[in-house]
Parts: C-alpha cells; structure tokens; sequence
C-alpha cells in the first residue's frame, strides 16, 4: 500500500509482518502478538497507523492510564461497546471487576453486527504494566480468543522482552516481533521527511545531518531529536531570512548553528528545560552553566528545611565521617593540615559513590549547617521519609533495636549545587574532595 509506505518510514519489514499476520478482515489472526524494542522505535506509531489506515475494528488502552484491573477491564470494554454501538447513539457505561465477567461482557459485546464477521484487535501499550496485576491477567489476554471462542487478537506493546513477561507456570506464547532501533540512515530519513514547506528538502536535510552529526553519539531517541530539529531549525535559517547568507551556503549556516547546538548539549534530553527557556537561552546568549540543575529533580520544589536535610544527607555521604569536626564543629582546636590531608588516600569518594550514614550524624550536620536551631520533630523526620519516597535518599538499612536506619544521598554534584544555591549555601567549601 503506497500511501501506507510514506506515512510509516523505515519500518517495512514489521509492516509486512503484521500485514501478513492480519491477514484478511474476516480470517482469524494470530491469537495474542508481542512487539517489543527500545523507547522511540515506532511500536506504538506503526501499530495505531496500520490499524487506522485499514479501518480494522480496535481498541487502544495504555496500562500505565489503567493502573487497577478494574480499570483496565472496563476501558477495554467501554471502548469496544463505543464502536459496537456507534450508529445506535450513546451506549450504556460497563462495569466489569474480574477477568470471569470480562470474558462473559466480551462476548456479548462483540456480537454486534459491525464487529461480528471480522477480526477485533486489542491493543496494550506499555504491556510491562499488566506483571504487577493479577497473576491471572495475563495468560487470560494471551488466551482470550480460545477463552471467548471470538476472532480477537491481543497486541502487547512494551520495551523489555518477552522472556521478563514468561510466568512459571506454562502460559501460551505469543507471535513475538522485535523493533530494532533507528539507525543513523533511518533517522536522516525520518527527520528530513518533516521539512518545513517554505523550505527545500535538500536545504532541511542538510540541517537534519549537521544535526545529526552533532548529537547522535549521545541521544539516539527519535522524540528528543525531533524536539531538537524544531527547536534549534529558526537559529539555522536565521542567516537566510535576514539575507546574510543563502540555502546552499553551508559553512555560514554551520559557523551560525554551532555555537547553539554546543547549548543544547549541556541539556540534551532537552525536557530538561521548557522550549520557552529555550528560546530564551538563545535570544539572551545565557551561560549555559547557567542550566545546571535544571532537570527534573531539581524543578521540584522542596520544602526550605528539606533541601538543608538533603544537603546535610549530602555531606554525609561523600565526606569521611572523621572530617565532621573540621567542616562543622566551630571551636575544634587545632588540626594539623599535614595530618589531616593525606596525599596517598586522596581517591575521590565522589568517584567512589555515596556511602551509607546513620539518622543520627545527619541531624548533626543538619544542625550545624542551619542558622536557627531546628528541633527534631515529627516534622523533620516526614521530611527525611518524603526524600526517600521521592528517591533523593536511600534507604540502606531498616531501624532495629541493635542501630537506628541508614541512608545514602543519591544525588549528583550539580543537583545538590542547584538546591544550595537557592538557600544560598556554598557547599563546595564543605566537600572533603574540594579542599
């Protein structure tokens, strides 16, 4: 199908496969097919627009959406009973709480005209879900044509591999499909299919290549690429617009775009930072250091004691426990420098990673770091539990009668620099690895 082969590029021959497992509308198709590949390798797209594009009776339901079986059940249900009774106005809402009254609601519901004499298609995204329900959810999607006697097939779409799925007990084994990632060819490809109209395709797709060039060795996600081709194209064709420079003179618009795209690297998994903060970045020509800690975990806004208690689980973690009194204790005495910094076992702990620290030293820090005496209230300690459920700490060991519990920072350098700056504290000066 031509107008099928310029919507869905690169992916020929799973498109060819799936066709043929379809078959005809009315054959009966493989009872259950698991299509599996890394995040951005088109699963998802190339199914939906397979169905679509062949006008087969389906029904798309995401398993992260539907977290309970309850609701996974009736979305399916309430989905299918839409398209039965599509001609017949509003149809009545379906309640449905186990796969028993599943199977029953199933059958009844594709006895409709409309879906009666030809294949319906279930499809499951991020099908990784369905091994945290019921243990009996999945080997009954995986029989459910022999166990509703209907012409259905289930379509599991996940990024992990069937083997993880496989439960102990014989189960029945889908047609399994592998989507490969893109390579280098396939992106080029795809990218420059998205030219802007105003703009030749050999102008764009040579945009596409510098870009390419720049970023495939670090990010080879189709999403982030595409969010970086649109976000950074205006900057490319800036010189082309004010007249400085024209569409086949390459080595301008290089020396123009390069600056930039070096920006973009420092946030690349551009989510990191809004298109507006973007757009600013480039108009203002902010230092991109500036953008350190402006990932996720770091947007996140913490309570004013909480970020002082993840800067004091911090410290704990990557500074010597024989180091405290030096950095907090005010009137210490006298250290002997040479004593204190011995050259043979100056290893980084940073490259050595976080290390586990009691409640008790933590709170000691915390106390010292704090201006105003904090008391440790019930409230501090609901901070503490609220970091680790936000996995900012790890719990490394449970509270027992022999030692209280034990944490470790799992935070990175530049994170807890961006949470210092905000209660304006100069942690450097307290890391044992910057003396």
């Amino acid at each position: 199908m031509p107008h099928l082969e310029n919507m869905v590029l690169c992916r020929e021959s799973q498109v060819s496969t799936l066709q043929s497992l379809f078959g005809e509308r009315h054959h009966f198709s493989f009872p259950s097919i698991f299509i599996y590949g890394h995040t951005a390798s088109g699963k998802t797209y190339v199914t939906q627009t397979l169905l679509k594009t062949l006008e087969l009776p389906h029904v798309f339901v995401n398993c992260v959406e539907c977290f309970t079986l309850r609701l996974l059940l009736e979305q399916i249900l309430n989905k299918l009973n839409h398209l039965s009774s599509s001609e017949n106005g509003c149809p009545t809402e379906i309640t449905c709480e186990t796969f028993n009254d599943f199977v029953h609601l199933f059958k009844q519901v594709t006895k409709a005209e409309n879906l009666k004499d030809q294949t319906v298609y279930i499809v499951l995204d991020k099908a990784e879900c369905l091994r945290d329900m019921e243990a009996n959810l999945l080997p009954g999607f995986l029989r459910l044509q022999e166990l509703t006697d209907r012409n259905v097939t289930v379509i599991f779409l996940s990024e992990i591999v069937w083997e993880k799925f496989r439960s102990n007990t014989g189960c029945f084994e889908p047609f399994v499909l592998y989507f490969p990632d893109y390579s280098i060819g396939n992106l080029q490809k795809i990218l420059s299919h998205d030219h802007p109209p105003e703009y030749s395709a050999d102008f764009y797709a040579a945009y596409i290549n510098i870009l390419l060039g720049v970023f495939y060795t670090v990010c080879r996600d189709l999403k982030e690429l595409r969010h970086l081709a649109v976000l950074n194209f205006p900057k490319y064709c800036e010189p082309v617009v004010k007249g400085e420079a024209s569409e086949r003179d390459t080595r301008k618009l290089w020396r123009n775009i390069e600056p930039h795209l070096k920006k973009a690297m420092q946030t690349v998994y551009l989510r990191e930072i809004s298109s507006s903060q973007w757009e600013k970045l480039q108009k203002d020509d902010t230092d991109p250091g500036q953008l350190k800690g402006l990932s996720a975990y770091t947007h996140v806004e913490l309570p004013y004691y909480s970020k002082f208690i993840l800067i004091a689980a911090y410290l704990a973690s990557y500074n010597p426990a024989r180091t405290d009194k030096r950095f907090f204790l005010k009137h210490h005495g006298k250290i002997k420098k040479t004593n204190f910094l011995k050259k043979h076992e100056k290893t980084s702990n940073h490259l050595l990673g976080p290390k586990p620290f009691p409640l008790d030293r933590l709170l000691a820090i915390l106390y010292s770091i704090v201006d105003s005496r904090v008391a440790p209230t019930a409230n501090i300690f609901s901070q503490i539990t609220s970091l680790v459920t936000l996995q900012l700490l790890a719990l490394v060991s449970h509270d027992d009668q022999l030692g209280g519990p034990k944490y470790k920072c799992t935070v990175s350098l530049d994170f807890i620099r961006a949470i210092a700056r905000t209660v304006n504290f100069d942690i450097i000066k307290y890391l044992y690895d910057f003396l």
